[in-house]
């Protein structure tokens, strides 16, 4: 009897369907294999598998048993078909109904003691299956909620081989608590930050308008303290958004098992010795990267000048279109990466050019080698160039608090709900990525800012880019000031 027992995968950040096809027949020499381009961790379940059924009170006959995952072309990889694998032999052991499997998917990692494991992308493989036209998806407990939020899909719990088989033959009725939201971790505060007004101000501009931004300063002076509170004044991850993060960090394994939809701003900030791969993604089976780990959020680069030459080098593209395209074969991943980046280092090696409270040991070689670093076209794309200070003790002391994250956040989300209102849902909603048209329509200053720009383009050799770029910071400043039109 040959049984079909309906699956999925995942590529890059996308679901696909798998139909697991089982073909047991009584031998004297048994043997299991598999075909359907199955890798490593794919092949191994035959053991789990086997192990699994034996400690769930179910005998095996000596049989040989086939195995075929279709699309054949297509390679399988995970641990996600141990648990289709295993309904797929009882089916032909006629311990389940089969017709209980009709329009059912089925993914789920098995122990050897028969108990069922998370597995990594849960949720993009259920946003697929509900799209394939599959009414019930037989799941992992442990991630139930990150998939509880979607509506359409009947959800099938199971801890263990054995609960599953009760729930197919309609002795197990499991009960769901959906959560739709995971508790924000706490941030730090702004009103924590003291004597760097200027960098505050550019953290909130860069907020409402989605900017990019590099701070420079000498070390202490609060650069790495900006960054960390960048988070607690952005507002929450709404629709299509909170999805396309949730699936990114889903397909790693980073939700967790007891929470929802991710719904904050997501804040990465990766060591400078990281690879190119590790930074947009790669791999021979394709993995997002940090980039778009930060995709609606924020990816902070600090000691930027320390990062290798070819990672910085390939945030360009990401930074510019906003994904990032992987090709592997005949197959295209895509991994979405809009996000902001906020960068940080020193004015030189070591970070005292400029300050009154250390002399500067480097020489003008040191200082032009440090800071060619960073090539131009990369310096182009980042909007607000923000020069810090040392802070005196003084100032460190003064009783008087900076403005609190949740003021700053009022005002960013007014900012931000003006360029959703201005827009249409096909548009941007950042005024970082208008288009040309856009600005010319919605960024145009008067008169007088028309002249300055214009002095500012000849008088610091500003390219066109740059100059697009100041219209977008001047368009998010007007929307914090509520007003319509540019000055």
């Amino acid at each position: 009897m040959l049984a079909k027992v309906a699956s999925g995968g995942v590529f890059g950040v996308d679901g696909f369907t798998v139909h697991v096809e089982a073909d047991v027949r009584k031998s004297m020499e048994p043997r299991f294999q598999m075909v359907g381009l199955p890798e490593t961790s794919v092949r191994e379940s035959r053991v789990r598998v086997e192990t699994a059924i034996r400690n769930s009170d179910i005998k095996i006959p000596p049989s040989v048993i086939t195995i075929n995952f279709a699309p054949a072309d297509q390679p399988k990889k995970g641990t996600l078909y141990d648990l289709p694998v295993a309904l797929g032999i009882l089916w032909n052991l006629q311990k389940i109904p089969p017709k209980k499997l009709e329009g059912t998917a089925v993914i789920g990692e098995l122990a050897l003691d028969g108990e069922v494991r998370a597995i990594r992308g849960a949720l993009p493989i259920a946003i697929h299956i509900r799209e394939a036209g599959f009414h019930t998806l037989i799941l992992p407990e442990a991630n139930i909620q990150e998939v509880a939020c979607l509506e359409g899909l009947n959800l099938v719990p199971v801890s263990s081989l054995k609960q599953a088989q009760e729930w197919l033959r309609g002795r197990y009725e499991p009960k769901i608590k959906r959560l739709h939201q995971a508790p924000e971790a706490p941030t730090p505060d702004f009103s924590e930050v003291r004597g760097q007004s200027v960098a505050c101000r550019a953290a909130e501009i860069a907020a409402a308008g989605g900017h990019n931004m590099v701070m420079v300063g000498p070390p202490g002076c609060g650069k790495t303290m900006v960054a960390r509170r960048m988070p607690g004044i952005l507002p929450p991850l709404e629709g299509q958004a909170k999805l396309e993060v949730s699936k990114i960090w889903s397909v790693l394994g980073l939700i967790g098992q007891k929470k929802g939809l991710i719904q904050a701003p997501p804040f990465r900030a990766p060591h400078h010795s990281l690879s190119a791969a590790g930074m947009v993604g790669g791999g021979r089976s394709p993995l997002p990267g940090e980039i778009s780990l930060a995709h609606e959020g924020v990816l902070f680069m600090d000691e930027l000048p320390e990062f290798r030459r070819p990672v910085l080098e390939a945030l360009r593209q990401p930074l510019e279109d906003g994904f990032v395209t992987i090709v592997r074969g005949m197959q295209r991943a895509a991994f979405p990466s809009r996000c902001m980046l906020l960068a940080a280092m020193n004015p030189c090696p070591c970070g005292w050019l400029g300050s009154q409270l250390r002399p500067c040991t480097c020489t003008s070689r040191h200082v032009h080698s440090y800071r060619s670093r960073i090539s131009g076209p990369l310096l182009d794309r980042i909007d607000l160039h923000v020069n810090m200070r040392a802070i005196t003790y003084r100032e460190l002391k003064c009783s008087e608090e900076s403005e609190a994250s949740e003021t700053i956040r009022a005002r960013v989300i007014k900012a931000r709900t003006r360029q959703k209102d201005r827009f249409p849902q096909s548009g941007p909603v950042w005024n970082a990525d208008l288009n040309a048209a856009e600005i010319r329509k919605h960024a145009s200053p008067d008169q007088s800012g028309q002249a300055l720009l214009e002095r500012a383009m000849e008088r610091m050799a500003l390219s066109a880019r740059a100059a697009t770029r100041i219209l977008k910071v001047a368009r998010t400043i007007a929307d914090l000031e509520g007003s319509a039109l540019i000055s």
